[in-house]
């Protein structure tokens, strides 16, 4: 039951009752609602502002886990780049190159530069981690494709290492042949300084030739402005020989030779100035000083002396 309040009429000298109107009332009501639902905000405000509630306390909870278990993975993502890179290295530059394989494509390679800086937000961590993750993947998958490779080769070293042009293509025992080796070298015919792909040895006309490696003969063909009669071999695994100025053949295109075998004799024939034999070596199709390769014959001074000889600056024989 609501309160009777009276007020005092000076006038009449009595007290009379108060009659509020409803008009009154509603906006007493309101009025008391409004600063209650303002203190009532204002506690709110300053309750989230200094306490926190047991929801965000475990969100934060769960953010540090997820940052410090981010921050764990991604060592763990870098530390095995730097292993994976490290392999790659001794992929592309020793074990490829001690059996003569091609180094893989570098755009094959996952273009992996390290990991970004990390950002605010988990979902983003998450997302860079997943990137990180792909390209290890990619990384992991093409070298063990490469690996794949090298176990091929390995087991077939055999044959890699009857392929590599080893030896003289003539009978040097006195290492006295050499005539002129690879490098610039006066032109006989033009008398001007050419690059000279090959090594000139010289030797009495009919010396017997023969192949350096095992292969297959590909070309067997006189060519009067150049090599004059020469045989070309292709050993495999990216290894071929040319035999230039020959004065006869002893093969056909398409014949299979093994290494020490005669395919031609000494001439004189072509771009030549005097009895010898142009012997080169490509390697994928580039010309490579043939020095490097009369290994399987020589003993180290033998080598040295055969390396001090080809390198003479001196005058070739032929083209």
């Amino acid at each position: 039951m609501s309160k009777i309040h009276y007020y005092y009429d000076t006038e009449l000298s009595q007290y009379k009752r108060v009659y509020r109107r409803s008009w009154d009332i509603i906006m007493n009501g309101l009025g008391l609602l409004l600063v209650s639902t303002g203190i009532a905000f204002l506690i709110l405000i300053i309750f989230s502002s200094y306490i926190q509630s047991p929801r965000e306390l475990r969100l934060k909870h769960e953010v540090h886990e997820m940052k410090s278990s981010y921050s764990e993975l991604t060592k763990k993502v870098e530390t095995l780049n730097v292993v994976l890179t490290s392999m790659e290295h001794r992929d592309d530059n020793i074990y490829r190159a001690v059996l003569g394989a091609e180094p893989i494509d570098p755009l094959l390679r996952a273009n992996h530069t390290g990991l970004t800086e990390e950002n605010t937000y988990p979902i983003d961590f998450i997302d860079k981690l997943n990137s990180e993750v792909s390209q290890l993947r990619k990384k992991l998958y093409i070298e063990s494709l490469s690996q794949d490779e090298l176990v091929g080769l390995t087991c077939n070293k055999e044959k890699i290492y009857a392929a590599i042009p080893a030896i003289q293509p003539i009978s040097n025992k006195s290492l006295s042949a050499i005539a002129s080796g690879f490098g610039l070298r006066i032109h006989p015919i033009y008398k001007v300084l050419r690059m000279h792909y090959g090594i000139d040895f010289v030797a009495p006309q009919g010396t017997s030739i023969c192949a350096t490696a095992d292969g297959e003969v590909i070309t067997v063909e006189e060519k009067f402005d150049s090599y004059g009669k020469m045989v070309v071999i292709d050993h495999g695994y990216g290894y071929t020989t040319r035999y230039g100025h020959l004065q006869d053949f002893l093969v056909k295109v398409g014949q299979r030779v093994k290494r020490g075998q005669p395919i031609g004799y000494v001439g004189n024939t072509g771009l030549s100035t005097a009895p010898h034999l142009h012997y080169e070596v490509m390697m994928r199709g580039e010309k490579i000083d043939p020095v490097n390769y009369f290994f399987n014959e020589l003993n180290p001074m033998e080598y040295e002396k055969v390396v001090q000889l080809a390198s003479i600056k001196n005058q070739s024989l032929g083209n």
